[in-house]
């Protein structure tokens, strides 16, 4: 593979993040094992199917010079026209000729308490002179189970390239055959001056999209009324909690009220926030923290640079309301409303003001959008998608897989979601010494459910 340049929003996150504030994701996956060793062959399996997945020996190299990217480069970003600046303080993702797949692939000692460690492996920053992923392989104490944490920077892979990557170093799986895509024209070396007009509209069109944008952002941080349970100054210190529910009972819940299924987790999110703050004594009514809710834009594979585009809705999450039917109701009324707006507008769609940043904006600014994202919203409940066919790893099943969305700085707690096998599963990432009681909150998750079962009716 040759060197790439970072698309504007992986260049973001890449800069966003310090030392002491880690914001790469990641994924728990619980495998049932045959023998005490189990854990052990998977750690070899990993490390030796890593070498030859060649998306995990990239590496992300920060750029001074525009030349840095070479002739080829320089004539791709001149060719992609007015919206991509040049590579000035950007960086770009390419091979690293020193890989050592035993950097990346680490077995640990026998652990009681997935979550336990995996709290603790998530709050170290991932080594930004390597390519940013790890793989970290616990054996149960139990002998009859292990779990793989996998770690990935967000400049590298979203949730779901980082779940491409992971599965490349599971086990082969017998899948149907892609269906042949059509030849694509070669990209011109040069803009097409004919294109000019158009190109223009866009720019205007990007041009009246921020500021509408913005003035929704403006606009939002004037009505908040969120708790200060959702907000923490960054201890750098990882907790982690994982849920599984039955997805027949989410269904259950969805055929009785309508709307969609993702529609009924989100509900669920805010009735157990609104129970895990009722329990701490904190204040319920009127609160309604805004939650970020990311959708996919992903780029077309013809598009330079390649790599990540997200946009997402913002909602206020109706923990004030005591009735959970009303709560749903509450949230099928704001996702409905988002979607009629589409995800290009709205104090959700700040993510895509990084196409207009310039790269050496993005280096001199990450400190300051990261410092700012609790002014944008208070939660992150994000989506991971997952096969519906089932995993294995030397022969062992997964049994469970729960995601763990990057924390934002200054605030305390994200949630993750991916439906796999029939289950629906939640992974809960949260800072330490902010959400000490992070297990309480995951059972509130579980009753809340319970709770929606029961008023629902047969």
């Amino acid at each position: 593979m040759t060197a790439d340049q970072l698309a504007p929003l992986d260049l973001a996150f890449w800069n966003i993040e310090s030392a002491d504030h880690p914001m790469h994701l990641g994924a728990l996956g619980v495998f049932s094992a045959h023998s005490p060793t189990a854990g052990a062959h998977a750690a070899d399996l990993l490390a030796a199917r890593a070498a030859a997945v060649p998306g995990l020996r990239m590496r992300i190299r920060d750029l001074w010079r525009p030349l840095d990217l070479g002739r080829q480069g320089l004539r791709r970003s001149l060719a992609h026209g007015l919206r991509q600046p040049l590579g000035f303080g950007g960086a770009t993702r390419e091979p690293d000729p020193c890989f050592d797949p035993l950097n990346h692939v680490r077995l640990h000692a026998p652990a009681a308490d997935f979550h336990a460690a995996a709290g603790r492996l998530m709050q170290r920053p991932l080594e930004r002179n390597r390519p940013p992923w790890e793989a970290h392989v616990l054996p149960g104490e139990d002998g009859v189970s292990f779990a793989v944490l996998f770690k990935f920077h967000h400049a590298l892979a979203d949730g779901l390239r980082a779940l491409t990557l992971a599965a490349a170093i599971l086990d082969p799986m017998d899948l149907p055959e892609p269906r042949p895509r059509r030849a694509e024209p070669p990209n011109r070396p040069l803009p097409d001056v004919r294109r000019l007009p158009g190109l223009l509209r866009g720019a205007l069109g990007d041009v009246g999209r921020a500021l509408d944008i913005g003035a929704c952002v403006a606009r939002s941080t004037l009505v908040t009324r969120s708790t200060p349970a959702l907000t923490a100054e960054p201890t750098g210190t990882r907790r982690t909690a994982g849920v599984v529910l039955d997805i027949d009972d989410v269904h259950l819940v969805r055929k009785a009220v309508g709307g969609t299924v993702n529609d009924v987790l989100i509900a669920v999110v805010a009735g157990a926030l609104r129970r895990w703050l009722d329990e701490r004594g904190e204040p319920v009514e009127g609160v309604a923290p805004r939650a970020l809710i990311p959708v996919s834009r992903r780029r077309p594979r013809t598009a330079h640079p390649q790599g990540n585009r997200l946009s997402g809705y913002l909602m206020e999450l109706p923990v004030g309301v005591a009735d959970p039917l009303r709560r749903l109701a509450a949230v099928r009324t704001a996702m409905d409303r988002n979607k009629d707006a589409g995800p290009h507008r709205g104090a959700g769609a700040v993510a895509l003001l990084a196409d207009h940043v310039p790269a050496l904006g993005h280096r001199l600014g990450g400190p300051l959008v990261g410092q700012a994202a609790r002014l944008w919203f208070d939660i992150l409940v994000t989506s991971v998608p997952l096969p519906g066919f089932g995993l294995r790893l030397g022969g062992h099943p997964l049994t469970a897989v729960f995601p763990f969305a990057p924390l934002a700085r200054g605030q305390s707690l994200a949630v993750a979601v991916s439906t796999y096998r029939g289950h629906v599963h939640y992974g809960l990432v949260a800072d330490a010494k902010a959400v000490p009681d992070l297990n309480r909150l995951a059972r509130a998750l579980t009753e809340e459910v319970e709770t929606l079962i029961t008023v629902c009716g047969p």
